[in-house]
């Protein structure tokens, strides 16, 4: 049994003496790298803010006292395809009457039932202790469901935002669908 070894030219391999072997790379490959590293930076940015993490700023008043006007959050998009939202979440969504973006906090689930009454919100026939709302706020109901139960249909969700008084929420359009939901707010 024999073992063949490829020849190969010494030259290709050990360039001659006084003579380094160096490989230049022209002006339009440099430009070519440029422009992969840039693709590959601005494709790695819309993947992460799309499905993981984006930055985002409250405008308006509903969510005070937990967020303020004009501050900046992380939005996390990636933990809802882990878990589903819960109860007490903070949330960006897409407003059903607009279709701008809003923030709101969750306050019923699928199959939860939502009553409002004297100034006070009841899940699933208990009063919601809310912790989180400024001394003596109250949630009265807007007139689409005044003395009403509302009910959470299958991937639907009740929001509210924390500042009853200065919020378009739910009490308004009602629950909102699973697919409005975007993400989970970081404070």
């Amino acid at each position: 049994m024999s073992l063949e070894v490829p020849v190969t030219d010494s030259e290709s391999v050990f360039p001659p003496a006084g003579r380094p072997r160096t490989h230049t790379p022209s002006f339009l490959q440099h430009i070519y790298q440029c422009l992969s590293v840039l693709a590959l930076a601005v494709a790695c940015y819309f993947v992460i803010s799309h499905f993981f993490l984006q930055s985002v700023r409250v405008v308006g008043l509903s969510m005070i006292p937990t967020l303020h006007d004009s501050q900046h959050y992380l939005l996390n998009r990636w933990v809802y395809y882990f878990r589903s939202p819960h109860r007490s979440d903070v949330v960006v969504l897409r407003d059903p009457s607009d279709n701008g973006f809003s923030v709101k906090r969750i306050i019923a689930a699928a199959g939860d039932s939502v009553y409002l009454k004297e100034g006070n919100v009841y899940v699933n026939g208990r009063k919601l202790d809310e912790p989180y709302l400024s001394a003596g706020t109250s949630t009265f109901t807007y007139l689409k469901f005044k003395n009403e139960l509302v009910m959470c249909g299958k991937d639907q969700y009740f929001v509210l935002g924390d500042n009853r008084e200065n919020s378009v929420d739910s009490r308004a359009y009602g629950p909102v669908p699973r697919r409005n939901i975007l993400g989970l707010i970081v404070p």
